[in-house]
């Protein structure tokens, strides 16, 4: 009866420390200097694109071509990858993105950007897994924004049937179109 006792106490008090543990990592993460952030839109036909990812702060730093070096691929947020999840087939660009859960990276430059769309999921942020894992690679326009953005920022502008995938920060805008595959 006693070791009946002490396995049920072990695995009550398991099971506690389990669930405090999970509850501080979820509160951790809105306390970060670059706290959770989501991006989505709404296709016509009820179908949905969500972006996941972290939002870095700029701090006073100079952001493209110092923090995020030019030419080099960069994880578009701060801690864990940055995610994209499509419940339609897409055309992102001019490229075929099947419905699924992916990976995107860009590669910024001053005057144009590569979106990165990856296959390999659950990344911390970086390592870039490569180009084998690549679904596809796309330009996006460059602007300059009217006036700095603090918080990195990634959204969609939505357009009928279309929406504009835009990051954002310092004073520089990257987006291209999204639009479900006919």
């Amino acid at each position: 009866m006693r070791k009946h006792v002490v396995g049920i106490c072990t695995v009550l008090f398991l099971s506690l420390a389990a669930f405090t543990i999970a509850s501080h990592a979820q509160q951790d993460k809105s306390k970060r200097p670059s706290p959770p952030a989501k991006a989505d839109c709404k296709l016509p036909d009820g179908k949905t694109i969500t972006v996941n990812y972290s939002s870095p702060r700029a701090k006073g730093r100079k952001i493209y071509g110092g923090l995020v070096p030019y030419g080099e691929v960069w994880r578009a947020g701060a801690n864990e990858a940055t995610t994209f999840v499509t419940t339609a087939a897409l055309t992102v660009g001019e490229k075929d993105v099947p419905a699924g859960s992916y990976t995107i990276f860009v590669v910024p430059n001053e005057d144009k950007w590569t979106l990165i769309i990856s296959k390999k999921t659950g990344e911390w942020g970086i390592p870039y897994p490569g180009e084998a894992e690549d679904v596809a690679r796309v330009d996006m326009k460059v602007s300059s924004l009217p006036s700095p953005v603090e918080n990195f920022t990634i959204s969609f502008a939505q357009d009928g049937s279309e929406c504009k995938l835009q990051l954002d920060w310092e004073k520089t805008r990257a987006s291209v179109e999204v639009s479900e595959k006919k």
